[in-house]
């Protein structure tokens, strides 16, 4: 099973993110306020959920090999599963982010 790295996950995603931000573009007489970081929030609990999932697989794994009784081997593998497809849906998501930053970077102005 892989593990993440949860803080250089996050050092990239804040390079990534410092990369691309760009001053407000104001109207006559108006301020534009967004909610800063709002995504960067998000991104993070996500990132961190993927983090915890990947521990309970884990110590779901170990107690298993332990012998606990309370601990199957059913849900040992779909624990594993779920962490498994939270760490690949979010691969994909940094991926996308990737992709995105680079189409925008190309982007002529």
């Amino acid at each position: 099973m892989t593990t993440i790295d949860v803080n250089s996950l996050l050092l990239q995603m804040r390079r990534i993110s410092a990369q691309t931000e760009m001053p407000a573009i104001r109207g006559v007489g108006e301020t534009v306020a967004a909610e800063k970081g709002a995504f960067g929030d998000l991104l993070k609990q996500s990132i961190e959920g993927v983090s915890q999932q990947q521990g309970k697989a884990k110590d779901m794994a170990m107690a298993f090999e332990r012998g606990d009784p309370g601990i199957d081997l059913a849900q040992v593998m779909i624990q594993g599963q779920k962490a498994d497809l939270s760490f690949r849906a979010l691969t994909e998501v940094r991926n996308k982010m990737v992709d995105a930053y680079k189409e925008i970077m190309n982007m002529s102005i």
